[in-house]
Formats: structure tokens, sequence, C-alpha cells
């Protein structure tokens, strides 16, 4: 039995997070930690774990692992102290909000003997799996280009902070692209150019970017990473790609669905979920590669190299012109 804890409601995936770590049954839900009792606390008393106020009380448990989902800034802090009482974890993406931050974790839990992962859930998705083995088939032939998108609703709070989340859409949906790309190709990006801007919600950080990627053999891609659904989308956004090949073309569609619901209460519209959990199947992966001592699929490693990118991605936007990686370690 792994005991896992959660440090930190503030981010929305926390939602998603608690009550599959109940459902699991090799897991045994320490509790939660939060500063905001009408926050962790309303979710630790609706699903019969403790609650605490300070992380720090959470660490003081019986724990083997611990998932964090404070805002970006704060990752570094709480992986950190995490590694240092000796618990595991699987942080929240990005990794961080500096590359400076990013490595920090990572050295303090090498120096502690600890497992750092990172949420990167889209590489659980049965389409993905089925994408990356077509690849690997050579189904397509050598590939050319990708055009991909990840689009979302704008979440508001603190994602839209800069002090806070580091960045806006940008920050928040090019990294789960990148991890896919990486992991998919199995080659790493080495050049970037970026624009962006704020054009759809008042806000003070960017809502759309277009970013272009150059890959380390040759072929390049494009990356939508937008805050552009509107509330009333039935999902919260999408994952696509569509990768040309010599000998074809692979369209993928993460979170594509044929079930629909249409409610006359409030003029509801939605698609209702048939396929994978991907949270479930993450924490699944994850409470039992610390169980058996394995190494972590998704690692620190790939969440910096996804980071990279992404600051790679607001250094081009900044000069107007592409960077090439890897980048200066203070940005």
């Amino acid at each position: 039995m792994v005991k896992i804890g959660i440090m930190s409601f503030a981010h929305i995936h926390a939602y998603s997070y608690a009550p599959a770590l109940k459902k699991l049954q090799d897991v045994e839900f320490i509790g939660i930690a939060d500063e905001d009792p009408e926050r962790g606390g309303k979710v630790a008393q609706e699903l019969a774990v403790n609650y605490f106020t300070d992380y720090r009380a959470l660490l003081d448990q019986d724990l083997d692992a611990v998932v964090v989902c404070s805002e970006n800034v704060r990752h570094r802090e709480m992986v950190v102290a995490a590694a240092e009482r000796g618990v595991h974890v699987l942080c929240e993406k990005p990794i961080a909000t500096t590359l400076a931050d990013a490595e920090e974790m990572i050295s303090a839990c090498q120096r502690n003997g600890i497992k750092l992962g990172i949420a990167f859930p889209c590489r659980y998705g049965a389409a993905s799996k089925r994408l990356k083995n077509l690849l690997d088939q050579g189904a397509v032939g050598e590939v050319l280009a990708i055009m991909a998108t990840n689009h979302g609703k704008m979440p508001g709070g603190w994602f839209v902070d800069k002090q806070l989340a580091g960045g806006g859409a940008v920050m928040d949906h090019t990294v789960h692209v990148v991890d896919l790309l990486r992991w998919m190709l199995k080659q790493e990006i080495t050049r970037v150019y970026a624009e962006m801007d704020t054009l759809m919600h008042p806000i003070e950080v960017e809502d759309c970017g277009l970013l272009t990627l150059e890959m380390e053999k040759g072929s390049f891609a494009t990356l939508d990473a937008s805050w552009s659904r509107p509330k009333s989308y039935p999902t919260w956004g999408d994952v696509t790609m569509e990768i040309v090949g010599t000998q074809g073309i692979l369209s993928f569609d993460l979170f594509a669905q044929t079930l629909s619901v249409y409610e006359d209460v409030d003029n509801r519209v939605a698609w209702e979920n048939w396929g994978d959990n991907l949270d479930l199947e993450m924490l699944r992966d994850f409470a039992q590669r610390i169980a058996n001592d394995q190494p972590l699929w998704i690692t620190g490693e790939d969440g910096m190299k996804a980071l990279e990118v992404a600051l790679a991605a607001y250094e081009s936007y900044k000069l107007h012109q592409p960077v090439t990686l890897p980048i200066s370690r203070n940005l």
C-alpha cells in the first residue's frame, strides 16, 4: 500500500487527482494540505481524508509520496521540502517557472534519493500510445512536419498572474505538446520561434501563442497554445496533431469523442467522457512505480526540457527572432 498526500489545492487539476487517488486500491490517500479551508479543506471533508492547513504538517505524516498542485512559482519550495523529508513527488506541470528552480528541484531529489515525476497525463491516452506505436513502426515514413494544438478555456485566478504562473497560455499549454513530441519522435527541439499576444480576454498575460519548433533531425512543428475556448465549449479544450511524413499523414485528436449530451436545463451541451481517465492512469502508474522502486516514466528532466521550450518561446517573442536551445539557465 502506497501512502500518498496532496500538497496544495491551488491547481484545478487537484480536483481530478483527489478522487482518483481515493479510487486506487493500492493507494492509501493520507490527506490534503491546503491553506484555504474552502478549497482543499472542503474536498478533504467530502472524501473523508485528513486536512492540514500547512503542507509541513502533511509531510510530518507517514508518507511515501505527495502530489504537488500549488501555484507554479511554489513548486520549487514544496518539492525541495518533500525531498528533504524523504518523500517522493509527482509535481504538476510546468515543473517550475525558471530553469534554475527546475534544476534545484531535480538536484534536491537526486541528493536525497527521491523520485521526481511530472504530471503529463497526455502520454497515458490510448490514442497517444497508439500514435507512438505507429510512429515507431514507420507508418508514415520519415516525419517531415507536425501541426499541433493545445487549446483551452481561460482559467482565471492565479493562472493570469505572471508572478505566480510564470506566464499565460504559452506557459500553461506548451509543455504538454512538447512532452508528447519529445516522447513520440525521440528527438529534442533545437530552435524556437514564437508570436504571442493578449487578444481574447482582459488579462495581463498572453492568451494566445503560436510557436514554430525545429527538431534535431530537421523536421519542424507548429503549435497553437491558446486559451481560445469559450465557456460554452463542451470540453475544457483539445490536444491535436497532424503529422506529415514521406509516406502519409497521421491525424491525432486525444480527446475526440462521439457521445454528446444535450439537456434542456441551462441549455447544456456536453461531451460525456467514455474513454480513458488520463489522470487516474497517471497516478496509478506513479504509485505502482513507487511501490516497486522502479524508475518513473516521466521524470523531472522531462519536465525541465518542456519548460525550456516554453521559456525559449518567451525569449523569442521578446527578441523577435528564433532562439536556439539550450538557453541560458538564468531564464
